[in-house]
């Protein structure tokens, strides 16, 4: 039986939803080892004089306490 931990990281990008996701997991696999699985919770944007400046995402990261 494996134990699984999941913990909640907020992170932005001004690229796309998608890097912002990728931003995350890269800056939790830095002192989280075994990341199964990523679930985007909720996305958001900034918005400057009409643009969208800023994609934030809400993500829960799991992984594996070995």
């Amino acid at each position: 039986m494996a134990v699984m931990k999941v913990i909640e990281v907020m992170a932005n990008s001004n690229k796309s939803w998608e890097d912002a996701t990728k931003k995350a997991v890269a800056h939790a696999s830095k002192s989280v080892k075994n990341i199964k699985s990523v679930f985007v919770q909720s996305q958001s944007a900034v918005v400057d004089d009409g643009e969208v400046t800023e994609f934030r995402v809400n993500v829960k990261i799991t992984f594996e306490v070995k």
